[in-house]
């Protein structure tokens, strides 16, 4: 801690060699202690010192603490035997959780496993925390522009070699980040020139050294963001790098625009790729350019030959051209945004190239021969057989190359499937320009390449922007081409349709009237008039208000002016006394400081100058004039000349102490030489004569052990027959229990089986049983449920015919009703004529209630002025009376029901006067009176 606070202490900002010796030791300690953040604090620091003075100091530094890092990091590796094991962690500047190392603790790993774990993974962490750490100490430097390629180099490959994605992505964000505050802080001190050259091949060579990295731990997104990275570069500087990295470029391209399945810019990049290699390569072989071009070719007949912006929303379209602008951008194809895009970067644009540029020429005699069978050939029957073999030659086909290094290995077999695809879509263009109806087992064989499902849905992507019109029919197992009115053709605009078909029926049914008034009629410009009188009085009105508003605006705004000038005088006033205040400040602190300096270097030089009189007299030498002017600068430099002088003087006196030292060892040696040869040859005397006493030695101790295993031998083969016959009798014994203790299990496990198969029978009787039981209450409960609908549904039945029996029935009484009643009042009117009116209004009041009894009292009524005797009199009060309630609870005047009420009417209305006369002469029935009254009617 105390070395740390010395060395970002601001008090040292003098550089000096002792200085660098420090920090040499200081990053060591760093290292040693894995204190990463302690060696950037000291690394930022030592770069304030350094960076005026000599930045060459700081490099080194650096360069030390990185090769210490790189060091632990690999004796770790090497010391750790699960190094992968080891290195299985997501990110190394997360740190370990709780639940980790819990789990750690839990689980069985082995201690082994543990302590490489723990040995190796730090060391990888403080790694990578050191090349975060150079490289943002060397941000935007211009003295060290080298090293901080060299770092992002080594970081480049620390994760590529441990397979480290997520700390690569992030290294890409930090030289990002460091290239766009670049661009954005131009006013900064050493500040690297990126239009230098030497400046701009660092920084191009870090960038495609990034592409690399991206697409050999493919990570695509990465490798494209590299990509648009170099662009922008080469955008920014305005300079085309080196044809050998242009042709990295394209070739890492080609790459990522295949993974992302953007064939069309895939062959754009093939196309640039080609054409750099034919024009800059002067060492590659025909063979090559001829595998280069048929790979041209085939990513070319790759895409898809329809657009797929077909039937597109405007935002769509906008985006697809934007897209397209971009990727020309990337590949270098200079477009004009206010063109359509979609028409200079499309397939038969692409294909035009091909053969205005020679590629075709250069291409395999298969690869041209494909494509023109697929591009100008109309064989709808045969193009599949033509297809096929050529696509087997071609996937033969590839292989390294020996004069592109840019470009190692062509492999023209990943681009069958697309061929396969293109193929069966320019058989089923030419089979609809010739059929109009096919089976799908005929179009099946026709297509060997893919089963119908397959072929279906391609078909339906190419229907769907606009490339062929078919339709399959599986029921009739036919594919029907042509102009085929499909569904969503159809039903795509149903919606406004509709729309539009309510709004024309809402105008139908209620159209908008305009109610004129009269005054409109008598003045038809009134309306106007008041409108116009109207509008010019809204217009006075506003433009008032507004001129009101302009100048209290006016008003303010000129108060607001006035107050603003006299604050501004005001703040000026008090800043220049500030400004004054704070410079005769200054101004005494300088004059302060020029004095203390000016006695600090007077008190200085006395001291040297009187240091030097005291050397100049111990070693007699002439001392100083005094009436010289001796300054600081003077004694500091005759004293650096004097530290030189003794240097010298030591080296010369340790030169000649070295020697004599040398020629004393060396005489000590050869002296020694003799007495350490003699010493030699008598200590092997003594060696060989101890070595044969050892050998005798042990000779007779192995022939004493071997008699003694003798009579051991002897003494135990007498017990060898005893040994035998125990034996035998132990094996017949245990032999014996064996046999029985496995019958009693056979038997055993008789019994379970014969347990478990009757408890099975059992079980599968009883749910037979409860399942036929089951089977016959629903039976049963679903005819009783049946009966009952169809009771309901009976009784329903009869109780509606009944009904509309018994309507048709009234309505026919009401219509005799009204029929009666009108030939009662005719007869009546002509019986008794004007003057028996108000008689007959009383009876026709009585209402449909009782009309037999009122006819009938009508009609025993004698006219007037003629004698009536006195039992006809009494008559009417012997004739039916009005219904009365019933006192003993039958309040109805018929018990029957009413269907045999209305049957025997009817009985009585249509038999005529038969039945009638069989009736009691006094019962009240309604048809009885009804017949009675026809039949007068008929006497009169």
């Amino acid at each position: 801690m105390a070395l740390h606070s010395l060395i970002t202490s601001r008090r040292y900002r003098a550089w000096q060699k002792p200085l660098e010796n420090i920090m040499f030791k200081y990053v060591e300690l760093c290292v040693v202690l894995r204190k990463g953040r302690f060696a950037k604090d000291g690394l930022i620091q030592y770069r304030i010192v350094c960076q005026q003075v000599n930045v060459n100091s700081l490099e080194e530094v650096i360069k030390h603490f990185m090769h210490l890092a790189t060091e632990k990091a690999e004796s770790a590796r090497n010391q750790a035997q699960a190094l992968d094991e080891a290195l299985d962690v997501e990110d190394l500047e997360a740190d370990k959780r709780p639940e980790d190392l819990m789990l750690s603790y839990v689980s069985g790993e082995k201690g082994k496993d543990r302590s490489d774990r723990e040995l190796v993974t730090p060391w990888f962490k403080f790694l990578w925390e050191t090349y975060r750490t150079v490289l943002e100490i060397l941000r935007n430097n211009s003295k060290l522009e080298a090293l901080y390629a060299m770092t992002a180099h080594r970081a480049f490959q620390f994760c590529k070699q441990y397979k480290r994605t997520t700390e690569f992505r992030r290294l890409c964000e930090i030289i990002r980040n460091h290239l766009a505050n670049l661009n954005k802080y131009r006013d900064q001190r050493d500040r690297p020139d990126l239009s230098a050259p030497e400046s701009l091949q660092l920084y191009l060579d870090t960038r495609f050294e990034q592409l690399k990295i991206a697409t050999e731990l493919e990570l695509w997104q990465e490798a494209f963001r590299s990509v648009e990275d170099i662009h922008a570069l080469m955008c920014m500087v305005k300079k085309t790098p080196k044809a050998s990295l242009m042709v990295i470029y394209y070739a890492k391209l080609t790459e990522i625009f295949w993974i992302s399945g953007s064939h069309l810019y895939h062959a754009y990049a093939w196309l640039k790729l080609f054409s750099l290699q034919k024009s800059f390569n002067k060492n590659l072989s025909q063979k090559d350019l001829q595998m280069i071009a048929s790979s041209v070719v085939l990513a070319a007949l790759s895409v898809v030959p329809f657009d797929h912006t077909h039937g597109g929303s405007h935002a769509e379209l906008e985006n697809d051209k934007e897209r397209n602008l971009r990727m020309a951008n990337l590949i270098n194809f200079n477009l004009d945004p206010k063109h359509d895009n979609r028409e200079m970067l499309s397939r038969l644009t692409l294909l035009s190239e091909l053969v205005s540029k020679g590629v075709m020429s250069c291409a395999t005699p298969e690869v041209k021969d494909l494509f023109h069978v697929l591009e100008h050939e109309f064989l709808p029957l045969d193009i599949a057989a033509r297809v096929q073999p050529l696509l087997g030659k071609i996937s033969k086909l590839g292989g390294k190359l020996a004069t592109a290094s840019s470009v190692p290995e062509v492999q023209l077999s990943k681009y069958l499937l697309s061929l396969e695809k293109l193929a069966t879509l320019r058989l089923l263009q030419q089979v609809s320009q010739v059929y109009q109806t096919i089976t799908i087992e005929s179009l099946s064989r026709m297509i060997p390449f893919f089963n119908f499902s397959v072929v279906e849905k391609i078909s339906v992507d190419a229907v769907k922007h606009n490339f062929i019109n078919m339709k399959v029919d599986h029921m009739k197992g036919a594919v029907l081409f042509g102009s085929v009115d499909l569904e969503s053709d159809t039903l795509r605009d149903h919606l406004a349709m509709v729309a539009e078909g309510l709004n024309k029926a809402w105008a139908m049914i209620y159209p908008s009237v305009k109610k004129s008034s009269k005054i409109a009629d008598i003045l038809p410009g009134l309306g106007d008039m008041v409108e116009k009188e109207h509008l010019k009085l809204l217009a006075r009105k506003t433009l008032i208000e507004k001129r009101k508003e302009e100048q209290e605006r006016q008003l303010l705004e000129m108060e607001r002016e006035e107050e603003s000038k006299r604050l501004k005088l005001q703040k000026i006033t008090e800043e220049a006394e500030k400004a004054r205040l704070i410079s005769e400040v200054e101004q005494r602190k300088r004059e302060r400081i020029l004095r203390d300096i000016q006695q600090r270097e007077i008190e200085e030089a006395q001291v040297l100058l009187q240091e030097a009189e005291k050397r100049t007299k111990k070693k007699g030498k002439k001392p100083i004039l005094e009436g010289e002017k001796v300054t600081k600068e003077i004694l500091m430099e005759m004293q650096r000349t004097e530290q030189e002088k003794e240097k010298q003087e030591m080296e010369k006196k340790l030169q000649k102490l070295a020697k004599q030292m040398d020629h004393l060892e060396r005489a000590k040696r050869e002296e020694a030489a003799p007495l350490i040869e003699a010493a030699y040859q008598q200590r092997l005397v003594e060696e060989k004569i101890i070595h044969e006493r050892e050998q005798e030695k042990e000779v007779e101790l192995s022939r004493q052990r071997h008699e003694g295993d003798l009579q051991e031998k002897n003494r135990m083969s007498r017990m060898l027959e005893s040994k035998s016959v125990f034996e035998l009798q132990v094996i017949h014994h245990r032999q014996a229990e064996y046999d029985r203790l496995r019958q009693e299990k056979e038997e055993r496990i008789r019994q379970i089986l014969q347990a478990r198969k009757q408890e099975r029978e059992l079980k599968r009787k009883m749910l037979f049983f409860l399942k036929t039981e089951e089977e016959r209450l629903r039976k049963q409960q679903e005819e009783e449920e049946a009966r009952k609908r169809e009771e309901a549904e009976r009784k329903k039945k009869e109780e509606a015919e009944r009904k509309a029996k018994l309507d048709e029935i009234a309505e026919k009484q009401r219509q005799r009703e009204r029929e009666a009643e009108e030939k009662e009042r005719l007869r009546r009117e002509s019986l008794l004529g004007r003057s028996t009116e108000p008689f007959s209004r009383p009876s026709e009041s009585l209402g449909n209630a009782q009309p037999v009894p009122a006819v009938a009292a009508l009609a025993a009524t004698p006219a007037p002025g003629k004698y009536v005797p006195k039992h006809l009199r009494l008559q009417p009060a012997v004739g039916p009376a009005p219904p009365e309630p019933d006192r003993w609870g039958g309040g109805r005047r018929d018990d029957r029901p009413a269907t045999d009420r209305w049957r025997n009417d009817n009985s009585r209305s249509f038999g005529g006067g038969s039945r009638d006369d069989r009736r009691p002469p006094g019962g009240g029935g309604s048809g009885s009176t009804w017949s009675s009254s026809r039949n007068s009617s008929r006497v009169s």
